[in-house]
């Protein structure tokens, strides 16, 4: 039976109204507690929450988070979406933040702990150091070390590990619970989820900043520059669901900053 014109376009408006565009998203499939390709971190829970809000389905394209991630994913339109991104990273748009953390030290439980870095123990206790990249760039804590002048006493994990293993952000906390370093500076959602699970209980001290050192910062969803729409649909939901997006990271044990105690990022270009 041959079917009348207008029929064909009400039926080819129907498939188009059941297949909704989906949400592509770019993240990293082994970077607990934020993402991993079985969708067990933070930030996958997110991005379901703000699918499921959009009415749309999501759309991976999986790529470690490395230096000249942002250029060679959404930059090159692999995706629409970063989640766990810097507020004010450049080379893209960013969303108002959802959530600001800090650079926290853990130690094992039942000693004193590390609550400064003017602590006169670190000239000689064993200390870990997150650091990013193939040039080992230094994180905060690095620095404020350095500029203290404590440098030989102090080992550096690469925040990205050993990809052939699974969540190998733990390892620099896994370090202090197996008694191989005294203290781990580390970023708060890495050291707040991973010290709870270890074989020993672990103490998570978050670390006040300063103007010199800057330690807390905000986190947003990135954006292509110049798509504001998509950019305001995104934030829609963010303000819509800040009380879910707030439960759901505390559920990680993120250590948690208010926002409005985080001065305004000067971030660096991802290339």
């Amino acid at each position: 039976m041959k079917l009348a014109p207008a029929l064909l376009l009400l039926l080819a408006g129907c498939s188009a109204a059941a297949s909704p565009e989906p949400l592509r998203v770019c993240a990293d499939p082994n970077n607990m507690p934020f993402s991993n390709q079985r969708g067990e971190g933070f930030e996958n829970k997110l991005v379901d929450l703000i699918a499921a809000d959009l009415d749309r389905p999501v759309e991976y394209t999986w790529w470690a988070q490395r230096r000249g991630n942002v250029r060679e994913t959404l930059n090159a339109g692999r995706c629409d979406l970063i989640p766990g991104v810097a507020a004010g990273l450049e080379m893209l748009a960013t969303t108002d933040p959802y959530y600001a953390s800090t650079y926290v030290a853990v130690t094992r439980e039942g000693e004193p702990p590390v609550t400064s870095f003017d602590d006169s123990r670190l000239r000689t206790m064993r200390i870990g150091v997150q650091m990013i990249g193939d040039d080992f760039s230094n994180t905060p804590p690095a620095h404020a070390l350095s500029r203290r002048g404590i440098v030989g006493n102090v080992r550096g994990y690469m925040v990205y590990g050993d990809y052939s293993e699974g969540n190998p952000q733990a390892r620099i906390v896994r370090a202090v619970a197996d008694g191989e370093i005294d203290v781990a500076f580390v970023w708060g959602p890495v050291g707040g989820h991973f010290a709870g699970r270890q074989g020993r209980p672990l103490h998570v001290q978050p670390l006040p900043g300063s103007p010199e050192d800057r330690l807390a910062f905000a986190i947003a969803m990135g954006t292509r520059r110049g798509d504001d729409a998509f950019k305001g649909k995104i934030e829609e939901v963010l303000q819509r669901r800040r009380a879910d997006i707030a439960q759901l990271i505390a559920s990680y044990d993120v250590p948690l900053t208010p926002l409005d105690s985080v001065p305004a990022s000067e971030q660096e270009d991802d290339d």
